[in-house]
């Protein structure tokens, strides 16, 4: 090694060692937080923490309470920063999910994939018998569980009840993605693959492992969701890190992943049973329009959403570790019943509230 090549080394390790040494070493990361499973303690930090706008915030209230909102929360790296109920609504009280407990069924169905039950690439009949639609055999052998996950089975969506009557053909598996109500046959998958009734297998698997409440109400349509809030929020906590639980994986950390990405290419906005936002265009229940841009133009672009009708929300967003429940009755009368004015107006007012 030369002289100058050795003065060279040496002056560059010299400034390695000053880099390191000027980053402090001895202040950690906060760690994400867990609420106890076992009672109702959680732990909570202030708007004024943040550097919050509270005078927005208090605007942001009223815009709620005028949109028939029952509760609000934010929780921010898992604690709460804001928990509120309006109109006679307790914390207490609970109140259907609607189809945002579609991922729910997502999470469960990922649950009996991690131990062994199923796979989501086989076909639904391996799971729940030949003969379930009334398609051709070979039509049918075309739907796989992913299929039910993405809303790709190419069965007609217009029919609300799921029976074999109304699962009539449309399309091939995977080649035409239309919202409906066929995703409950994956409860029937779990079911029929763990030999228990599907209730009890979230409860034992997932609801009682994470501290949640609430029960599945056999609607006329299908089965719906209902819980307080503070178990949807429990929930959007476990969705925010990919199904880990206070170091436990409770849902295989892979298929937690995939299911908040784009399911396929026809609308890359929906994942499992989950809308994304920041994709390039979107569909939405009951049409097949294609629509550009982002699915709330006012949310950020990493955010995913377990959405219901009436506006029940789950909204996740990772780069600011945050996690939004809502809960209540809508205004947005003649919306979608998935996405309406709702969300990017309340998105436009949160932003004003976190700068």
């Amino acid at each position: 090694m030369t002289y100058r090549l050795f003065i060279l080394v040496v002056f560059s390790m010299i400034l390695s060692c000053q880099s390191d040494d000027s980053i402090p070493s001895n202040i950690p990361e906060e760690a994400f937080y867990f609420p106890p499973i076992n009672t109702n303690e959680w732990e909570t930090t202030s708007p004024n923490q943040l550097n919050w706008n509270s005078s927005k915030l208090e605007t942001l209230e009223r815009f709620l309470i005028d949109a028939n909102t029952k509760s609000f929360m934010v929780l921010v790296n898992g604690k709460i920063v804001v928990e509120e109920y309006y109109n006679g609504h307790t914390a207490s009280n609970n109140w259907q999910w609607n189809s945002a407990g579609k991922t729910l069924v997502t999470a469960t169905t990922g649950i009996a994939q991690q131990k062994g039950l199923i796979d989501i690439n086989n076909k639904v009949s391996d799971y729940i018998g030949k003969e379930w639609t009334s398609t051709t055999a070979e039509q049918e052998d075309l739907i796989t569980v992913k299929n039910l996950l993405s809303m790709t089975s190419g069965l007609d969506d217009e029919p609300q009840l799921v029976i074999k009557s109304k699962l009539t053909y449309l399309a091939d598996a995977g080649t035409r993605w239309a919202y409906g109500n066929v995703f409950q046959r994956l409860m029937n998958v779990v079911e029929d693959a763990s030999g228990t009734e599907f209730e009890n297998y979230f409860n034992n698997e997932l609801r009682n492992k994470i501290g949640m409440e609430g029960f599945w109400n056999n609607g006329v349509i299908y089965r719906i969701y209902n819980s307080n809030t503070r178990s949807m929020a429990r929930f959007g906590l476990l969705a925010s890190q990919n199904g880990n639980w206070d170091g436990v994986q409770i849902v295989e950390k892979d298929f937690f992943i995939k299911s908040k990405e784009s399911s396929q290419n026809i609308n890359p906005s929906y994942g499992y049973l989950w809308w994304l936002n920041g994709k390039s265009k979107y569909r939405l229940p009951s049409t097949q329009i294609e629509f550009t841009g982002k699915l709330v133009p006012n949310a950020p672009s990493d955010m995913v959403v377990a959405m219901g009708k009436d506006e029940q929300r789950i909204y996740i967003v990772p780069s600011k570790d945050l996690v939004i429940i809502r809960m209540g009755e809508t205004t947005a009368s003649g919306d979608n019943f998935a996405l309406s004015t709702f969300d990017n107006t309340f998105w436009g007012k949160f932003n004003e509230v976190m700068n």
